[in-house]
C-alpha cells in the first residue's frame, strides 16, 4: 500500500484546489440525475423476493379481474339510517364516482336486500330492492344488515354508528402488462438463462416498468389527495377515515419524503453542536460537515443514475451515512491534532500524509467490515433490506474515498494554528481512563458481568419473535392505524387471506349422482365472472366490465350444486368460527341466503331455476367473486383481526392446511392459501434464517479480515468476541423486551458488528504500535485508552445519538431500529474498552512481555 497509494495521495494533496473542484464536478454532473430519484411504497415491498406466493397471488388477481380500491369508514353525527346521514353518505358517493380514477362506489345504499322483504325465487329478477329505493322498509333493512350471512359486520358496525364506502378504482391494464411481461422474462431468467435478445428485451421492460410505476405512483397520490379533499368538506357531518392499499402507499411515501428531511436536518444539526463542542474551532464543523454532505450529494447521485428507489427502509441512509462519514472523519481529525501537537516543525503537507499513512490502513479496513456488514444483508430476501443493503455498501464506498479526498485537501487550504491546538497526547489526562482503570482493576467483574450478559442474551435470543401487528408499524395518530383499527373492531377485520379450492374428479362424480337429468347439460356453459378486488375489505362490487368478455349464463359449475355448495358451507362455517377471523364470505353465504328464503332445503334443480333467475347485479356482487370462470375453482375471503394481540398467522394457516387435508380430505394440488396475509407471514417466517445468514456471513467475512489484518487467528477471535456479545446483546434485549424481528430490525445485528468493529480496529491497532514501545500490557493499555480511546468514544456517541435521531420518523420499525442501534454500537464500545483490553491483558496475544 505504501508503495503504490501513498506516493499518488501525495500528488493530490499538493494540488487541493484542483481536489475539491474536481469533486465538485463530479457532484454537478451527478446532481443532472436527481430528477430520477423516486419512492417506492408499493405492496411489493413488504413481500419476500421470489416467493412463490407472490406468482399465486397475482394469478389469482388476474383470473378474477381484481381491482384496487380505497376505503372510508363514516360515522355520521344522525342515526345512519336517518334521512340525513343517506342523504350524506348518497352526495358523498356521488362526488367521489366524478373522480377521473374510479370505477365504482359501494354504500350500503347500493347492495341488493334480499330480506327486505324476503324475496321470492319467482321475484329474483325483478323484486331486489335496495336501501335508496323510497319503498324500503328501513327498519326490515337494518335488521337484514344486522343479520344477513352477507352484509353483518361487513358495512355496518353491530351498533350502527359507522358504515364503509368502498371506492373501486379503474384496473391499470397497461401497470399489469408490464409487470406481467417483467416477470415472465425474469422466471425465465432464473429457469433457462436468456439469449442476448432476450436479456435486452429484459432490460427494455425493467426500465418501461419502473417508468410507468412512478407515473403510476404519481397519479395514486393526486387521487388519495382529492379524496380526502372530498372527505374534508363532509368531516363536519361525522367521523371519516380513509383507508385501502393505495392510501397506506401514498401516506407512506410521505413519510419517506418527512423522514429523508428530517433526518438530514437533525443529522446537520448534531454535527454542528457536537465538533464545536469537541474540537472547538470553526474549520473543524466546516470541514467535516462539507465532507458528509459531499459523500451524500454522490451517493444520491449513484442512486438515481442506477434507477433505485427509495422505500421505508433506504430512506435511512442520508443519515447513515452521514454518521458513518463523520466517523471516518472524527479519526483524521485527533489524529492530526496529535501529530500537528506532537511534531510542531512540521509542514503542514507533512503533518497531512503523515496522518493520511497512518489512518488510512484502519479506516480502511474500518470501512471494509462495514461494507460486508451491509452487504451481508442482499441476502435476506426482501427487497427494500436487499436495495439497502447495496445503497449502503456503494455509499459507504463513497465515503471513504471523499473523505481521503476532502479531508487531507482542506487542511491544506486551512491548516490549523498550532497555538489554538488542544494537546492530546499520551500523558495528557483523558476521561476514557476510567475505562483502562476498570479493565485493569476490576476483571472478576469485568468477566462475572460479560457472562451474566452473554447469559442473558443466550435466553432472550431463544424468545424471539417474528409476529407482529402490521398497524403497529405507525403511529396512533396517523390515519393509517386509525383507519385500521375502526375498520378491524367494526367492519370484520383488515387482512385479507383467500382460500381457494379446486373440484376433484371424484367430488364430480359424487355430485352428478345427486343432480337431475335436467340441469347435467349445463355443465359446459360458461359463466360470467366480474370481478373486484378482495385485499383488505370484501365489500361488493357493482358495474364492473367483464374482464373476459364472456356472456352471462344460467349455470356456475360444480360449485353452484348441492354437493359443492356444503363443501364450501362446511369449510365457510369452519373458518367463520375461528377466534382469529372476520368476516367470511363465500358462495355458502348465497346459499344461506336461498335456503332463508325460500324457508327450506335446495336441490340442484332449484339451483339451476335460481341461476336463470339472478339478476346481473346479483351474479356480479354475491356469485362472480367466489367461483371461477369455469366453475372448478371456488373461493372464500376471510378478513383477519390484524389488531388482535393474540394472531399468530403462521399457526393460523397451519391449522387451515391441516383441517383442509384431514377434515376436507383436499390434497396440496386441491387448495390453495393466498393473499396479503400469505404474502406477509412468509416474509416474516423468513426473518429467522435472513438473521442467521447474514449474521453467519458477516462474522466469518470479519474473522478472515481480522486474520489477515493482524495476521494471527488467536487475535482475530479476541477482536470479534466484544462484538459477538454486543450483537448477542442487542437481539437478547428484543426478545426479552419481547420486540419482534422486522424488516428494520433484522438489519440491527449486522450492521452493529460491521460498525462496532471500527472501535476494535482502531484500538488493536494501535495497541501494537504502542506495545513495539516497550512490551508493556498494562502501559499500553493506558496509552491506548488516552490516545485512540478518545477518538473511539467521540465517533461511538456521534453514531448513537445519530441514530437516536431516527426516533423522529413516524414509521416503528425505524425507530426501533434507531434506538436498537444505538444500544448495540454503546454495548460495542464497552465491548472495546473494557473487554477488549482485558481479553488481551489475560490472554496475551502479542506474546509474554514484560511485567
Amino acid at each position: 500500500m505504501n508503495r503504490f497509494i501513498f506516493p499518488v495521495l501525495g500528488k493530490l494533496y499538493q494540488f487541493p484546489k484542483i481536489v475539491l473542484l474536481g469533486l465538485t464536478l463530479i457532484v454537478l454532473i451527478l446532481s443532472t440525475q436527481y430528477h430520477r430519484l423516486h419512492l417506492d411504497a408499493s405492496a411489493d415491498s413488504l413481500v419476500l423476493e421470489g416467493d412463490r406466493a407472490l406468482d399465486v397471488y397475482r394469478d389469482i388477481n388476474k383470473r378474477y379481474g381484481s381491482e384496487d380500491f380505497l376505503v372510508i369508514t363514516f360515522s355520521p353525527k344522525e342515526p345512519l339510517f336517518s334521512n340525513a346521514a343517506l342523504a350524506t353518505l348518497q352526495s358523498l358517493k356521488e362526488e367521489l364516482q366524478a373522480l377521473q380514477q374510479v370505477s365504482s362506489v359501494v354504500t350500503i345504499l347500493d347492495v341488493p336486500l334480499l330480506y327486505s322483504p324476503p324475496v321470492k325465487l319467482s321475484e329474483l329478477s325483478e323484486g331486489i330492492r335496495y336501501l335508496s329505493n323510497d319503498a324500503t322498509d328501513r327498519a326490515l333493512a337494518r335488521a337484514e344488515f344486522t343479520n344477513s350471512p352477507l352484509y353483518s359486520q361487513l358495512l355496518t358496525s353491530e351498533n350502527f354508528d359507522t358504515t364503509a364506502i368502498q371506492v373501486n378504482l379503474k384496473r391499470d391494464d397497461t401497470f399489469f402488462k408490464l409487470l406481467y411481461e417483467r416477470d415472465q422474462l425474469r422466471d425465465k431468467q432464473t429457469v433457462e438463462g436468456l439469449t442476448p435478445s432476450e436479456q435486452q428485451a429484459l432490460e427494455s421492460a425493467e426500465q418501461a416498468y419502473s417508468d410507468y410505476l412512478v407515473e403510476s405512483n404519481n397519479r395514486q397520490d393526486v387521487l388519495v389527495e382529492n379524496v380526502r379533499n372530498i372527505l374534508d368538506g363532509y368531516r363536519d357531518r361525522g367521523t371519516l377515515y380513509l383507508g385501502g392499499v393505495p392510501m397506506i402507499a401514498s401516506d407512506m411515501i410521505d413519510f419517506i419524503k418527512n423522514d429523508i428531511v428530517v433526518f438530514g436536518i437533525g443529522i446537520i444539526v448534531f454535527i454542528v453542536l457536537l465538533l464545536a463542542v469537541i474540537f472547538r474551532r470553526i474549520v473543524w464543523v466546516l470541514l467535516p460537515l462539507f465532507t458528509c454532505l459531499m459523500a451524500v450529494a454522490v451517493m444520491l447521485g449513484v442512486i438515481s443514475m442506477l434507477d433505485w428507489k427509495l422505500t421505508v427502509i433506504s430512506s435511512n441512509f442520508v443519515a447513515l451515512l452521514m454518521i458513518i462519514t463523520l466517523s471516518i472523519t472524527i479519526h483524521l481529525a485527533v489524529r492530526f491534532r496529535e501529530l500537528s501537537t506532537d511534531y510542531t516543525q512540521s509542514s503542514p503537507f507533512e503533518l497531512v500524509m503523515n496522518t493520511v499513512r497512518y489512518m488510512l490502513r484502519p479506516c480502511l479496513y474500518t470501512a471494509v467490515t462495514t461494507i460486508v456488514a451491509f452487504a451481508s444483508l442482499v441476502v435476506s430476501g426482501i427487497r427494500p433490506v436487499i436495495d439497502f443493503g447495496w445503497m449502503m455498501t456503494i455509499g459507504v464506498t463513497g465515503a471513504f474515498v471523499v473523505t481521503f479526498l476532502v479531508i487531507p485537501a482542506g487542511l491544506m487550504l486551512v491548516p490549523l494554528k498550532r497555538s489554538k491546538a488542544i494537546k492530546v497526547s499520551s500523558q495528557s489526562p483523558a476521561f476514557t481512563l476510567f475505562f483502562a482503570k476498570v479493565a485493569d482493576k476490576y476483571s472478576a467483574w469485568v468477566w462475572l458481568l460479560s457472562f451474566i450478559l452473554l447469559a442473558v442474551s443466550i435466553i432472550g435470543v431463544s424468545q424471539l419473535k417474528v409476529e407482529n401487528r402490521f398497524i403497529d408499524y405507525f403511529d396512533e395518530n396517523t390515519e393509517i392505524y386509525q383507519g385500521m383499527e375502526v375498520i378491524d373492531q367494526k367492519l370484520g377485520g383488515t387482512i385479507p387471506l383467500d382460500i381457494i379450492i379446486r373440484v376433484n374428479s371424484q367430488s364430480k362424480e359424487v355430485a352428478q349422482l345427486d343432480r337431475p337429468l335436467s340441469d347435467v347439460n349445463n355443465d359446459n356453459n360458461k359463466v360470467e365472472t366480474d370481478t373486484f378486488e378482495d385485499i383488505s375489505f370484501d365489500v361488493f362490487d357493482a358495474g364492473l366490465e367483464d374482464p373476459f368478455g364472456d356472456k352471462p349464463s344460467t349455470t356456475f359449475g360444480y360449485w353452484f350444486t348441492r354437493h359443492g355448495l356444503t363443501k364450501i358451507e362446511q369449510l365457510h362455517h369452519h373458518v367463520d368460527q375461528l377466534e382469529e377471523t372476520g368476516k367470511v364470505i363465500s358462495l355458502a353465504s348465497l346459499y344461506q341466503v336461498m335456503k332463508d328464503v325460500t324457508g327450506a332445503d335446495i336441490d340442484d334443480f332449484q339451483l339451476a331455476l335460481i341461476g336463470q333467475n339472478l339478476t346481473d347485479d346479483i351474479k356480479r356482487a354475491l356469485v362472480n367473486p367466489y367461483i371461477s370462470k369455469d366453475g372448478n375453482e371456488a373461493r372464500i375471503t376471510v378478513r383477519v383481526k390484524e389488531t388482535s394481540y393474540q394472531l399468530n398467522r403462521n399457526i393460523l394457516l397451519e391449522q387451515l392446511e391441516e383441517y383442509l387435508q384431514d377434515e376436507m380430505g383436499l390434497s396440496r394440488s386441491e387448495y390453495e392459501l393466498t393473499g396479503m396475509l400469505v404474502l406477509y407471514n412468509n416474509m416474516l417466517q423468513s426473518l429467522f434464517s435472513s438473521q442467521i445468514v447474514t449474521l453467519g456471513a458477516v462474522f466469518f467475512a470479519i474473522t478472515l479480515m481480522f486474520t489477515l489484518l493482524f495476521r494471527s487467528l488467536f487475535m482475530a477471535l479476541i477482536a470479534i468476541t466484544p462484538n459477538l456479545l454486543a450483537a448477542g446483546m442487542v437481539l437478547g434485549g428484543m426478545g426479552v423486551l419481547g420486540i419482534p424481528l422486522d424488516m428494520m430490525t433484522i438489519t440491527v445485528a449486522a450492521i452493529t458488528v460491521g460498525i462496532g468493529v471500527d472501535d476494535t480496529i482502531h484500538y488493536i491497532h494501535r495497541f501494537k504500535d504502542e506495545f513495539a514501545k516497550d512490551q508493556n500490557y498494562v502501559a499500553t493499555m493506558y496509552r491506548c485508552h488516552g490516545s485512540i480511546g478518545r477518538a473511539m468514544f467521540y465517533t461511538s456517541v456521534i453514531i448513537i445519538i445519530g441514530f437516536s435521531i431516527l426516533t423522529l420518523s413516524n414509521f416503528t420499525p425505524t425507530i426501533y431500529f434507531g434506538l436498537l442501534t444505538g444500544f448495540a454500537m454503546f454495548s460495542a464500545l464497552l465491548g472495546s474498552l473494557v473487554l477488549l483490553p482485558r481479553l488481551i491483558l489475560t490472554l496475551k496475544p502479542l506474546g509474554k512481555g514484560v511485567q
